[in-house]
């Protein structure tokens, strides 16, 4: 078994992560599409509106910087997680206060809290996916975090409706909602950190020789796979938090959409994940991470984009859908690659110097999108509309630039789209029936 741990230990972990994922979820669900509601509530602008993904996205770069050097000094990985949670945690107390301590500059005070409460939240991301990673045995990492992810979208996607329906029915006293929800999602995460508590960490491993840190490895960028992968995200990550932080703006004040039409809308991309991860993780496990990345990658610039033809409700779930679908398939291959392509030694700082360009990525998107969304041109009677051209079109080239240069890492065996898509065994397995790479672009690389 992984790192020493027993049969039971793994079991027993693994279980602990899924129920971890479960309250994780139910917090998400409560707050990652009413955060931006909650501004709005307090009259914040559109640039306002960019700068409260953007900022609190520098405070997850800074923590990724720390991240292995806290995580060493710790000498557990487990401990430093289980802090940044419960911190992440309490931190949702003053947030949902602000209304009623605060009486002036509310938006900045919020914009201030959610930066350091975002920070928490990510102080034990590198650490978790590190000790994830040998937790889980890499012949089931597909199908496991495929469920792990299914359960959550399930969870999140029921207390998303909670969370509208109370805002809904408190629409007279929407401050009073938002408390309510907020309070919720703080206990759901105390939850969380009582299950991440009760997983077994696997002994840490100390490397025979000393490691290249973050600085290092970010020079081998341009020139490695795994390099090219990190990059290739981190630039994603631009394009979509540059339109992303706006649907939210879009279809509250825009189209005047009420609670009740703005959460059906968000959980239908909620419920097409849910749905349509155990094809994924499938895909992942029989045909690799690349591939599934490929074939998800090309749904991704049209998410958009579809939200210039129509703003018919039922239209726009259909969009969200289709963003279900693409980026459920996205992140878990994301997730998947970076645990085998990394080198065991030195994963944690592959995963930190990933994380930091990621969320480093997200700041520069939103930042630049607020700034800059007021002064663009109407498009088919929107300034919102051009930022999500705009995303679409950017999503499309960095795909078109990066997807043919990143390769797979481990032996899988060579398919086609339409068999990533729609499953079953096609000419490739025929042709290659031992599993076995047998071309260049899926030889393993030394990174």
């Amino acid at each position: 078994m992984p790192s020493g741990l027993n049969k039971l230990q793994v079991r027993k972990s693994l279980k602990n992560s899924v129920l971890d994922a479960s309250f994780y979820s139910s917090m998400m669900g409560l707050t990652q599409n009413y955060i931006s509601p909650f501004a709005l509530a307090m009259k914040a602008s559109t640039t306002q509106i960019g700068f409260l993904t953007g900022i609190p996205s520098l405070a997850q770069v800074l923590t990724q910087l720390v991240a292995p050097w806290l995580a060493e000094k710790a000498r557990s990985r487990k401990n430093l997680i289980v802090l940044g949670s419960f911190l992440h945690g309490l931190m949702w107390l003053p947030v949902l206060l602000i209304p009623y301590v605060f009486h002036t500059h509310q938006v900045m005070w919020l914009i201030a809290f959610v930066t350091v409460l975002v920070g928490f939240d990510s102080l034990g991301n590198a650490p978790w996916n590190n000790m994830m990673a040998e937790i889980v045995p890499g012949a089931i990492r597909g199908r496991y975090f495929s469920v792990r992810n299914r359960v959550g979208s399930f969870v999140s996607f029921v207390l998303s409706f909670v969370a509208g329906g109370i805002l809904q029915a408190l629409t007279g006293n929407i401050f009073l909602g938002f408390a309510i929800v907020f309070a919720g999602a703080m206990f759901s995460r105390f939850a969380s950190v009582y299950f991440l508590s009760q997983m077994d960490e696997p002994a840490v491993v100390v490397p025979k020789s000393k490691q290249p840190g973050l600085f290092k490895l970010s020079l081998t960028l341009g020139s490695t796979n795994i390099g090219k992968f990190i990059l290739f995200n981190a630039l994603i990550n631009v394009a979509v938090m540059f339109s992303s932080p706006f649907f939210s703006v879009y279809m509250l004040r825009d189209l005047k959409f009420n609670y009740v039409t703005y959460v059906i809308i968000n959980a239908a991309s909620t419920l097409a994940t849910m749905l349509f991860m155990p094809l994924w993780g499938k895909r992942v496990d029989k045909f690799g991470t690349i591939q599934v990345l490929k074939v998800s990658s090309l749904f991704v610039p049209l998410v958009p984009v579809m939200w210039l033809f129509s703003t018919n409700a039922y239209y726009l779930c259909f969009a969200q859908v289709l963003g279900g679908f693409a980026w459920g398939g996205f992140s878990l291959a994301f997730g998947i690659f970076l645990y085998y392509a990394a080198p065991a030694q030195n994963r944690i700082r592959y995963i930190a110097l990933s994380n930091t360009l990621m969320f480093g990525g997200s700041a520069l998107g939103a930042l630049f999108g607020g700034i800059i969304a007021p002064h663009l041109p109407v498009v088919m009677g929107d300034k919102l509309l051009t930022v999500f051209l705009i995303s679409g079109v950017a999503r499309a080239v960095i795909v078109i630039l990066f997807i043919s240069r990143i390769h797979e890492t481990r032996q899988v065996p060579q398919s086609s789209f339409r068999e990533v898509l729609f499953g079953g065994v096609g000419p490739a397995d025929m042709k290659n029936p031992s599993g076995k790479c047998s071309g260049g672009k899926n030889r393993p690389d030394k990174n």
